[in-house]
Order: structure tokens, then sequence, then C-alpha cells
């Protein structure tokens, strides 16, 4: 009988340090890497790096030059369960023992808010009409539009740091507030 409640009392201990791992990873800080070198020269490829979801708790927008990681599935509407199942199912650790190469999420920069209009012309982006000063930038942008683009209510524009390897907002548009899943805390090691 004393051993049955130690082991269950054993048990308990784990499976409520599995439930409190959980929330965290799900909730407040999960772990991920980079994939890719769209972020280079600030973030490179393969880096782990620990991000913060709490802005999704508390309803924060992310501010200019936040580095994000979003989810590039803009398409369809992010849902509480994407919240929940998204970290167990493309986290660190869960690819790295499975063939998940699915690449959903990516590692970008905002660059835009709601109402901003940007332009793209000699190697800058301007917002506003102003060009922005970009020292994180990997080199200069060969990307160039005539285009105006205007940042819709609820949304950000995102770009990656090496803007000539970056697939981002220029490609899919602006980003759903509610699928910016965290923003960039620290690398790891």
């Amino acid at each position: 009988m004393k051993i049955l409640k130690e082991i269950l009392g054993w048990v308990g201990t784990i499976l409520g340090s599995v439930v409190l791992a959980l929330i965290v990873i799900i909730f407040i800080f999960q772990p991920t890497s980079v994939d890719g070198h769209s972020m280079d020269n600030t973030l490179h490829d393969k880096e782990k790096i620990i991000i913060n979801k709490t802005q999704n708790i508390f309803h924060t927008k992310p501010k200019y030059g936040d580095i994000v990681i979003i989810d590039s599935r803009v398409d369809r509407k992010r849902t509480f369960w994407d919240n929940v199942i998204d970290p167990l199912k493309y986290n660190i650790l869960v690819s790295r023992f499975t063939d998940n190469t699915q690449q959903i999420f990516w590692v970008k920069r905002v660059i835009g808010k709601a109402g901003d209009e940007l332009q793209f012309k000699d190697g800058k982006v301007i917002r506003n009409g102003i060009p922005l000063e970009e020292p994180y930038i990997k080199e200069p942008m060969r990307y160039e539009s005539e285009n105006i683009i205007k940042v819709p209510e609820d949304t950000v524009f995102v770009m990656g740091d090496n803007r000539n390897e970056s697939r981002d907002s220029r490609i899919i548009g602006p980003i759903p507030l509610d699928h910016v899943v965290g923003k960039y805390l620290f690398k790891l090691g």
C-alpha cells in the first residue's frame, strides 16, 4: 500500500510537470528554430530561439522593428486550437524526431502597421513618405515597386532582414494580428 501511494505520488508529480510545461509552451514561451536565411545577419539558419507568446493573452500589438513569428497560412482563419496544437506539432523537439519539414511559421521583422503606406524604391522601404534607416538588413534591397501598399486594420506588414532572400508580406500580403504567434525574445546557446 505504501509503495502504491509513493508511485501514485510520483505519477501525479510527473503529470503535473508535463501539464505545466505544456501550458508554458502553448501560451507563454516557446522554443523554436530559424529555418532559412531570410533573417541573416540578425538570426541565422538553424539557430534555436525562444519566443514570447504573451501578446496573445494581453492582446498587445507588435511595434515597429519587432522580430515576430508568424503563421504564413494567411488564407485561413487561425483558431484557438491552432494555438494549442501547432506548438506541439511544429516545436523543435517534435521536429527533431519526425519528418516534419513543413515551414509554415516564419520569423520576420515588423515594417508596417495598420494605416501605414509603404513603398519600395532605390533599395529602401519608404513608410509614410520617410525612408527607413535599417542598419539590421544584410544588403540593400533589389526589390522595387511603383505600388503604394496601405496596411489594412488589424494587420502588420513584415519583411526579412535579408530582403533579397525573404518570402514575406511582399508575397503573401499583410499578416492578420491573430497570425502573429509570438515575438522573438532571445537565442539559445
